[in-house]
């Protein structure tokens, strides 16, 4: 064996001017469990430079959404705190105004936390109170750490525990998130579709079912689809989002509401609401939001169906547009980007491509939500940095595919009018119009016929005696089959 004394020192000594260039750069923060080296301009703490140190997972921070909302929730406890008077004006003020920083983005680089941590976000929570505290020491002319003139746990998270601050913090950024930026996005995509679809409204072309040829529909018809599809699910996210409103806050550890005051999550909630913007309310049954998070489970669910919707919307266009040759070649879309590196003059659907990606990745995010909901024990669930990192992706990425949609394929998609007209002069299933005249067993015929001597249906009905060319042509008007047409239609035996 080795003689232990022969093995090289753990940590080589360091020089007196090494020490004193790690002190420049750094200082001495202390919690409970003792003083750590900070970045010495750094505005967190002690609490987050052990996450720093203990939960180096991956490159996903906290979402910068959550700054914003935690902001928020701070401030409105600051407030109702201030109301019942356990909190001084002074100290409510500073924490308003700091607040207020954090809001608009102003030290999103001071929130340097992983997703990847404790699962009830508590290294979050201390990193949104160390910030605060710390540029309130700032000023106010004290030093970075020395917790003047406010404290990060007395007085900054006065009221109140990261088990209900941040439930409510994740339900106040997916809210203002679904109002700020997915509903307008979806909304505008909609219109844009139905734009379309009245545009089209009178250029018939060949229906499709199971990927076969079917009866006549117009192209406006087809897109009033799609545009009906994403209006009905405008009321179901509102919905979604209806149901986050009502807030934890106030709750505390468990839910009980212990080291608050009688009444603080009626007035951290009207307040909350006040600097939102958002009509958020206290929830009567606060054990229920911090065991489990149901309705972000429904609001993820509503996103899930709103990429369903979307990626069927994608995959059809892009299969309408195939071609320009060799496939159906309905559509022209904008011709945005080269599309091959070998292949000259090769254009692709890429903005489907882009569109289909997401709703996939949507899609993912969604069983991440829904297993780490139900994977919760006990009295508070422990996979809240989960389910909002998840959230929060795929509001981001709904909004920025459906305004790339939007802008960069459905407003500059347009119809190849002359292939579609072609196509359906030649479509067997304009026999369906026949059958109330000549009998389903006889149209039938037709279409075989058709079919296997390469001819119209109008020269197949010709020949096979069944009708003549003018006979078929008053029937198998492709308008006629639009809607119901029955009194269009000469009496059965009347073909010739």
């Amino acid at each position: 064996m080795t003689d232990p004394t022969d093995a090289p020192a753990p940590f080589p000594a360091r020089s007196a001017e090494a020490q004193q260039a790690t002190a420049a750069r750094t200082r001495r923060e202390a919690d409970s469990m003792g003083a750590v080296e900070v970045p010495a301009d750094a505005l967190w703490g002690a609490q987050t430079q052990r996450s720093l140190e203990f939960f180096t997972i991956g490159h996903d921070l906290m979402p910068r959404e959550m700054i914003e909302a935690y902001a928020l929730v701070k401030q409105a406890c600051a407030e109702a705190n201030a109301a019942q008077g356990r909190l001084p004006a002074a100290k409510r003020d500073l924490i308003a105004r700091v607040c207020g920083e954090l809001a608009s983005g102003k030290f999103n680089d001071m929130f340097p936390v992983h997703v990847w941590m404790t699962g009830s976000g508590t290294q979050f929570n201390m990193n949104v109170n160390e910030v605060i505290a710390n540029r309130a020491s700032q000023l106010s002319g004290e030093p970075l750490g020395s917790k003047k003139p406010l404290h990060p746990n007395d007085d900054v998270n006065m009221s109140q525990s990261t088990n209900d601050t941040f439930p409510a913090a994740m339900h106040v950024a997916t809210v203002l998130a679904a109002d700020r930026h997915l509903l307008p996005a979806l909304r505008a995509l909609q219109a844009s579709l139905q734009r379309k679809a009245d545009q089209w409204r009178d250029i018939v072309k060949v229906g499709r079912t199971h990927l076969q040829d079917a009866v006549p529909i117009t192209l406006g018809q087809e897109w009033e689809g799609y545009a009906g599809m994403l209006a009905e699910h405008i009321p179901r996210i509102e919905a979604a989002r209806d149901g986050l409103l009502a807030l934890p806050l106030g709750g505390t550890a468990l839910g009980t509401g212990v080291n608050t005051a009688p009444g603080f999550d009626r007035l951290a909630c009207a307040a909350l609401a006040r600097l939102s913007g958002g009509n958020f309310t206290h929830a009567g049954n606060k054990f229920a939001l911090m065991g489990a998070h149901d309705t972000l489970v429904a609001f993820s669910a509503a996103l899930r169906g709103l990429a369903a919707s979307l990626n069927k919307i994608a995959n059809d266009i892009r299969l309408l547009a195939c071609g320009p040759r060799a496939g159906l070649g309905e559509l022209h879309l904008p011709e945005n980007e080269p599309g091959s590196s070998i292949m000259p003059g090769k254009v692709n659907p890429t903005q489907a491509e882009a569109l289909t990606m997401l709703c996939l990745q949507v899609m993912a995010n969604d069983t991440a939500v829904v297993m780490g909901n139900s994977a919760g024990m006990l009295d508070m669930n422990a996979y809240k940095p989960l389910m909002i990192h998840n959230i929060t992706q795929s509001l981001t990425l709904l909004h920025d595919g459906m305004e790339n949609f939007r802008k960069f394929l459905v407003e500059g998609t347009q119809p190849d009018e002359g292939h579609l007209g072609t196509v359906l002069d030649h479509s067997l299933i304009m026999v369906t119009a026949l059958s109330p005249v000549i009998g389903y067993d006889r149209a039938a015929q037709v279409a075989h016929h058709a079919l296997a001597h390469h001819m119209s249906p109008r020269d197949s009905v010709e020949a096979l005696g069944f009708m003549t060319g003018e006979a078929y042509d008053r029937v198998a008007e492709p308008r006629l089959m639009l809607h119901p047409n029955l009194k269009a239609r000469p009496a059965k035996g009347q073909g010739k």
